[in-house]
């Protein structure tokens, strides 16, 4: 009789889960941030090869605001309907995405 309760104890006692801890690991999330230096023009101050690439990509668009960086890149402010954002293009036109 002791031998099956013994036996028991120990078949009971090896299907326990034993509570182990998990390593902690911190995680770190860097983020960078580059901001170019714009300097706020006038609106006459935008090149023609812009306003004409504006006008053609977003007809009904209302320019703001300009700004232009050391790379002659240029930041505008532009309203479309209800919408306002920023467009980016460089000197001839083109637009750049960022």
């Amino acid at each position: 009789m002791k031998n099956l309760f013994l036996s028991a104890a120990i078949v009971l006692g090896s299907l326990t889960s034993f509570a182990s801890t998990s390593p902690i690991t911190t995680t770190t999330v860097k983020t960078i941030s580059v901001q170019d230096e714009y300097t706020e023009i006038k609106l006459e101050e935008v090149p023609a090869a812009i306003t004409e690439a504006l006008k053609k990509a977003y007809p009904d668009a209302v320019l703001s605001k300009a700004y232009k960086n050391a790379k002659s890149e240029y930041k505008l402010d532009v309203t479309v309907g209800d919408k306002t954002g920023n467009l980016f293009a460089n000197a001839d036109g083109s637009w750049i995405k960022k």
